[in-house]
């Protein structure tokens, strides 16, 4: 019913619990004997805000020095977005707008393989390129690595169910006529700000839950030979270890993210790659 409206919490935890199934397939489809795995526990150091300075300055380094593979990766992350904009409006799913470009963040850790990749190399003193960059699921932790990419897939279409579940709460499944008509709606009516109040609500607690399982661990697993429950829990501990400082870091991704799509995604041919060699750097001053 169009008048049925539940809090974002319970919207994201319904969410949530949607995809508990999907994750347990693709880890179950996916696992690897224990023994082929490091057992050491990664040592997670407490860091400030200004460690997030230092990681961004040396990501925009790594930006520099490599600027013409890393553009040529950049210019993959708005291609896809702008893809998926025409598909969306092509085919009248407006509603649909809004998730899919606020997506990019949970999937974001992701995407941005090569580009730890890269700074990895970099670091190493190795050969840094976009060729390289695509040679990541090479590494003995690229089955880990596909299985926690599947972990965050799902998340994603558990935020698009969510998110499209809120509308048709609110809205009834009514389809708008136009992107103009629907933006004037949402930013003009009661019912457009109990979307967004609830759409953000929910969402938020999404990219909690994506920055908390993945803000370390697809560099951790680049970097060694571990389990995917062993590099999530080292995520989710260097977040509560540090939580002012990875809050701080979410809120500036998200902004970032959000600059970076204006205009028509195009900022993020040079967000995207930094943001993505900062956190190869982040991870480097947090995992000990």
């Amino acid at each position: 019913m169009a008048g049925a409206i539940r809090n974002p919490l319970q919207w994201g935890v319904d969410g949530l619990g949607e995809s508990v199934e999907a994750f347990g397939a693709a880890n179950h489809s996916l696992r690897r004997p224990a023994t082929e795995y490091e057992t050491t526990r990664p040592r997670v150091r407490r860091i400030g805000l200004g460690d997030l300075g230092i990681a961004l300055r040396l990501g925009i380094d790594d930006f520099l020095a490599a600027r013409t593979d890393v553009l040529f990766i950049g210019l993959i992350y708005p291609l896809a977005g702008l893809i998926l904009w025409a598909m969306t409006l092509h085919e009248n799913m407006i509603p649909l707008l809004f998730p899919l470009t606020a997506g990019f963040a949970l999937m974001g850790p992701f995407l941005a393989l090569g580009l730890y990749e890269l700074s990895r190399r970099r670091e190493a003193g190795e050969i840094a390129t976009w060729e390289a960059a695509m040679g990541a699921f090479a590494t003995p932790s690229g089955g880990a690595i596909l299985r926690l990419g599947l972990i965050l897939t799902a998340l994603f279409a558990a935020w698009l169910l969510t998110a499209m579940a809120i509308y048709g709460s609110i809205y009834g499944w009514e389809t708008p006529t136009s992107l103009r008509a629907f933006a004037e709606d949402v930013l003009g009516t009661r019912r457009g700000g109990e979307l967004i109040l609830y759409g953000c609500g929910a969402g938020f607690l999404f990219a909690l839950v994506a920055l908390s399982i993945s803000v370390i661990s697809f560099p951790l697993l680049l970097d060694r030979k571990l389990r995917v429950r062993t590099a999530v829990a080292a995520s989710v501990r260097a977040v509560a270890k540090n939580p002012v400082p990875m809050l701080a870091w979410g809120a500036l991704v998200a902004a970032l993210l959000v600059l970076g799509s204006l205009p028509l995604l195009m900022g993020l041919i040079l967000v995207l790659p930094i943001l993505g060699h900062s956190t190869w750097h982040l991870y480097r001053r947090v995992i000990v």
